[in-house]
């Protein structure tokens, strides 16, 4: 694509909008993108609708704001309709200087992320901003989400300017829980966002909650802490082989009652029941507290405790025989089921939960949903900055375990249905903080209806039926997953081979290729999720 050609259709659809005042606005540090003018101009110099129609085929739904259109959302927040003119204004006032190089990283290898960097890069440099782009690979989550020891002046531990990036949520909390003082790596501390963190994650009355989102989103908006670029569709796509015998369709990132102990799937030219997707490890597998139930292990190795429904309602037990919580909310439990065992035959304990549930507290990666749960466990805070050994609102009754919270959580069973334990036994003497650095991830044990099998990394992973899982052993043979990131660049070179039976995509461009294969079959759902940019406020420690 001419990037010209997309500026100049940009400027034939340019859109009108109450131009925001920057007069009285000042950077707060000698970071200029502390600069809210120079957010602002950013978010003028990006013409989201021309690249929806172009680079995503029309896919891609122009954002206003985080949160996806609906009741939480108000309706009255500034577009930030494409103005490259208002862009150049508010740089020449904040000072902007045109010498200055952003550093803008991504971690979605697709051709469309590729493109839309260059369109970026393009709009920018029409408003007088240079900016270059690289891939992130490896530990993505080391190298986007580590606070500074300050969460007020920094420096910056993360070395980027601007991260494209994504927001699939779990709860709508998810949208801005990281906004709590000391959670942001790429903000210094905003403390009406502390309070109304606080207000959304402390009640379940929506309406309340409602309240916060709003007021949030209008922070946000005004501030331009973050650029929301597009809403998406996922798109589950499944061969003519495979059948799911009634099973649900659902929000394939995260954990749901989609039944894969019953599949089935046709034997191959060779008479071999093998499934073949992706989500593979490329160089190890990934604690499944981190992205809960995007990669082949979350989905098929590892169990959650309770079971949510398609929509991600909580719905019932999943290890767990029961639950219950209390009538004022501050306590719950949960009873196993008897006889679950790990992969290996040893049996899953309630000090296998409780060894998971304060580790997962500790690692610094764990989802912002499910750390919030667990953050408001009593003596968590204290647990955590190691001023007590124990954690004092968690214990354990034979195959009950309990949690005792000092402040009402509004999403712990929804928490509960993707907090997948893991075996304590297999990582004695291992830091928390360094979880994912344990050797345990090069070929884990879990407790789900399939076990790993073998693993070459970066090339393949097999996974065969789990004989007493208990929920009954699966009937497919074997699953093959090829490596990939959350999207996959090879999808349509290995479903055309006919080695992707099972699996979903966020890039639009992947789905007329797969829609034009005979015997796939592609079902279209919409989520909760929003693709953005984060802009790194903090000083950095060259600067």
């Amino acid at each position: 694509m001419q990037m010209k050609k997309l500026i100049a259709l940009g400027l034939a659809a340019l859109m009108s909008t109450t131009a925001i005042s920057g007069a009285t606005a000042q950077p707060i540090n000698e970071n200029p993108l502390s600069d809210p003018r120079v957010r602002q101009a950013i978010a003028y110099a990006i013409d989201m609708p021309t690249i929806a129609e172009t680079i995503f085929e029309g896919a891609a739904v122009p954002a206003v704001g985080l949160l996806p259109d609906g009741p939480n959302k108000p309706t009255d927040l500034n577009p930030y309709a494409y103005d490259p003119d208002k862009a150049r204004a508010l740089l020449a006032e904040a000072g902007w200087d045109s010498s200055r190089e952003l550093d803008v990283v991504y971690y979605y290898a697709d051709q469309a992320t590729a493109d839309l960097m260059a369109a970026l890069q393009a709009y920018l440099a029409d408003v007088g901003i240079t900016m270059n782009y690289r891939l992130l690979e490896g530990d993505i989550g080391s190298q986007i989400s580590v606070v500074p020891d300050d969460p007020v002046n920094g420096p910056s531990k993360v070395t980027w300017d601007i991260l494209y990036g994504a927001r699939a949520a779990l709860a709508l909390q998810e949208y801005f829980n990281r906004y709590a003082y000391g959670l942001k790596p790429m903000i210094p501390n905003i403390p009406r966002m502390n309070e109304l963190v606080t207000k959304v994650n402390g009640t379940v009355d929506p309406e309340v909650q409602r309240e916060g989102y709003f007021e949030m989103e209008h922070i946000i908006n005004e501030n331009v802490y973050q650029i929301p670029l597009y809403y998406q569709q996922l798109y589950t796509y499944e061969s003519d082989r495979l059948h799911r015998n009634d099973a649900p369709y659902g929000n394939e990132q995260y954990n749901y009652n989609w039944g894969v102990e019953n599949w089935t799937i046709d034997p191959d030219a060779n008479g071999a029941g093998i499934l073949y997707t992706n989500a593979g490890p490329a160089q190890f597998f990934e604690v499944p507290w981190q992205n809960l139930g995007i990669w082949v292990h979350n989905k098929f190795a590892f169990d959650t405790v309770l079971e949510a429904d398609p929509v991600l309602t909580p719905i019932g037990g999943e290890m767990a025989e029961s639950y219950e919580v209390s009538e004022d909310g501050l306590t719950f439990s949960f009873t196993l089921k008897d006889g679950l065992t790990w992969h290996d035959g040893t049996p899953i304990t309630a000090d296998d939960m409780l060894w998971s549930i304060k580790t997962a507290l500790k690692f610094p990666l764990t989802h912002p949903v499910l750390q919030s749960t667990l953050k408001k466990i009593d003596g968590a805070e204290a647990f955590v900055a190691g001023e007590a050994e124990e954690l004092t609102g968690l214990s354990a009754d034979g195959n009950t375990v309990t949690l005792k919270f000092t402040t009402l959580d509004p999403n712990v069973l929804l928490s509960f249905s993707q907090f997948a334990p893991l075996p304590a036994a297999q990582f004695e003497g291992v830091d928390p903080l360094n979880l994912q650095q344990a050797p345990f991830w090069q070929k884990p044990i879990g407790s789900g209806p399939f076990m790993i099998q073998d693993v070459v990394m970066n090339d393949y992973t097999t996974l065969v039926p789990f004989a007493d899982y208990h929920k009954g052993a699966p009937k497919i043979e074997q699953i093959i997953a090829r490596p990939s990131g959350d999207n996959d660049g090879n999808l349509l070179v290995n479903a055309t081979a006919g080695k992707a039976d099972f699996g979903y995509t966020k890039v639009a461009g992947d789905v007329p290729g797969l829609e034009g294969l005979d015997f796939m079959n592609v079902h279209p759902i919409d989520i909760p999720y929003t693709r953005m940019l984060w802009i790194n406020q903090f000083p950095h420690p060259t600067n």
